[in-house]
């Protein structure tokens, strides 16, 4: 890398009882383009605010280039304190140009006489990158940039960030924007941070390298304690590869579906059968929705199916939180008719988070006081549901009120995707989430058994969850379109649109053929793995039963620990049985 204009050496930050990092050695070169990646309540945000200067460490020493100008997004702005959005932009010594400001506002369409007190949440966010943005900084550090943002917010942004002459280091958990923007990495794990010199993009397959190295190097070493302490990354890792599998699972789901559509164009989605599965759970005919003299949905057809994933994208004011609100019930058409299964019971996780009082105990929160959930019909030990929404068992007695904001809503997940129902409806999911918890929603939503509607605005998210798209331009108009985010994309892009075709790749060397079958022992393997997988779950399910014995932990600790231990054991076998299938599944693919 180029010569830092911006570091810290031997960083180190003392948060409660302990430290939170420490002899921590970070530069920031002119042209670098960070992603900063970690675990909510690693201390990302913190981390970012030490760059700017706005914290001052326990430990360690900043050094910068005189004249070079920082400036930092925070997350949440507070814009209490001013009458306007404007006088929020214009205060302070560092405040930005006024026609700068104006340009940059124009651009991202956000009013900056708007009073600040009654602004959303949105319109504080462009507030705040109008601020950032036209200072001219040097380097920017964005804490999760494109939260609140609409689709066009975010494509202007990642335009401009890709123009910027400066370095920025950026939080976020979008996934295309940081794979399109960033050149390299600073991973903030467990106290440590690492630095590659590659973008997002690859940084999934480099902690699957660093994992197996420490694996390795803790088996060489026969460091048990070690391994356990690391169950978290070791979990994220099969999930990962375990996604892989579910992620051609919803490409047939998605070619399915796209079947049972009529020609393009037509809205309504039609029913090939009338089984189980199929059954029809919302029935939209003709709806049209105006708001005074403005036409919000106009003449919308569309026939929703036990299973179907269902996402709703659009610009800010397009009408997304309409279109969801006459999908479940909670707002009548003014023409037209909706119809809803008799049957259907949801749970609605809203953007406003209205979350759980902040004196109140994760204990309080997910098991009344009590040492067990329920889940879906199951009793679970406290614990061990913990550790399946990525939580160390240990913050069992944490307050609500201590937990980062990624942490809360983690924690109302787990809460409410323990409640029986046959409907998910998801507005804004991903706001406050690091990826390893978007992974973890990815997987619940893909193994869910009802329908899920979701509102979002993270594109790789609903590439990876949603069966159908529904799009909304603003106009009324909503197109219906079988896929994701980037199918959408495709509809609506006109051909001709003036983008050079991507340049051919170089012809690779001929290699030799490959065999054209699998070997005798993949071929077993593939074979009899169904089976041994079933039977592990068979066991698993047998222990999880001894386990829901309310007397047991208190009579036997020995053999509740027992348990505890053989089904972990359990479930890494199955991991590592189901992950081989996959493989040589993708194998005999290949091979036909």
């Amino acid at each position: 890398m180029a010569a830092p204009i911006l570091s810290y050496e031997d960083l180190g930050l003392v948060q409660g009882s302990g430290w939170l990092f420490r002899n921590l050695d970070i530069q920031v070169g002119q042209r670098d383009r960070l992603a900063l990646i970690g675990r909510n309540g690693a201390g990302k945000s913190t981390l970012l605010r030490l760059l700017a200067g706005a914290v001052d460490p326990d430990e360690g020493r900043r050094t910068i280039v005189p004249g070079t100008r920082v400036v930092m997004l925070e997350q949440d702005p507070d814009v209490s304190a001013f009458a306007t959005l404007r006088d929020y932009v214009a205060a302070g010594d560092d405040a930005p140009l006024g026609h700068e400001a104006e340009a940059i506002a124009d651009k991202l369409g956000i009013d900056l006489d708007r009073e600040a007190q009654s602004a959303s949440g949105g319109e504080r966010r462009r507030a705040a990158i109008v601020r950032a943005l036209a200072q001219e900084p040097d380097v920017l550090l964005l804490d999760e940039p494109t939260n609140h943002l609409d689709i066009h917010a975010i494509d202007w942004l990642e335009g401009w960030l890709g123009r910027f002459n400066g370095a920025f280091v950026v939080i976020s958990h979008d996934r295309t924007f940081l794979t399109r923007l960033t050149k390299q990495t600073l991973w903030l794990d467990r106290g440590n941070v690492r630095r590659a010199e590659i973008g997002f993009g690859g940084f999934e397959a480099w902690t699957e390298t660093v994992f197996a190295e420490e694996q390795r190097n803790a088996e060489r070493l026969d460091a048990k304690l070690k391994i356990e302490e690391h169950w978290l990354q070791r979990g994220v890792t099969g999930r990962r590869r375990r996604n892989q599998g579910r992620l051609a699972k919803l490409k047939d789901m998605r070619a399915e579906r796209a079947a049972m559509m009529g020609p393009q164009g037509t809205a309504a989605i039609s029913i090939g059968h009338e089984d189980g599965r199929s059954k029809v759970v919302i029935d939209a005919t003709h709806v049209t929705k105006n708001y005074g003299d403005r036409t919000i949905i106009r003449d919308f057809n569309l026939r929703v199916t036990r299973g179907d994933r269902i996402g709703v994208v659009g610009a800010n004011g397009a009408g997304k939180t309409t279109l969801l609100r006459l999908l479940t019930g909670e707002l009548q058409p003014d023409s037209g008719t909706i119809k809803l299964a008799k049957t259907l019971d949801g749970i609605v996780i809203d953007q406003q988070r209205k979350l759980m009082a902040p004196d109140k105990t994760v204990r309080d929160v997910l098991a009344e006081g009590g040492e067990w959930i329920d889940v879906l019909g199951t009793r679970k030990h406290i614990h061990g549901y913990l550790k399946e929404f990525l939580f160390d068992p240990s913050l069992t007695e944490a307050k609500v009120g201590t937990l980062s904001g990624g942490e809360r809503s983690r924690l109302l997940l787990a809460r409410e995707f323990a409640r029986p129902s046959n409907l998910l409806v998801l507005d804004e999911p991903t706001n406050d989430l690091d990826l390893e918890t978007l992974d973890l929603l990815q997987e619940v939503i893909a193994d869910y058994d009802g329908t899920v509607l979701i509102v979002s605005h993270d594109r790789d998210f609903l590439d990876r969850t949603v069966t159908v798209t529904l799009g909304l331009d603003g106009s009324g108009t909503v197109d219906v379109v079988a896929g994701g985010y980037e199918d959408w994309e495709k509809r609506r892009r006109p051909r001709g649109d003036g983008k050079k075709p991507a340049k051919a790749a170089a012809a690779p060397t001929p290699t030799p053929a490959p065999s054209r079958k699998l070997s005798y022992k993949d071929q077993r393997d593939y074979e009899l793995l169904p089976k041994r997988i079933e039977e592990i779950e068979a066991t698993i399910a047998r222990d999880e039963a001894k386990l829901a014995d309310p007397d047991l932990y208190a009579k036997e600790p020995a053999t509740f620990a027992r348990l505890m231990q053989a089904i972990d054991k359990a479930r890494t076998e199955k991991d590592a049985a189901e992950m081989r299938w996959l493989d040589l599944a993708e194998q005999l693919e290949a091979l036909n």
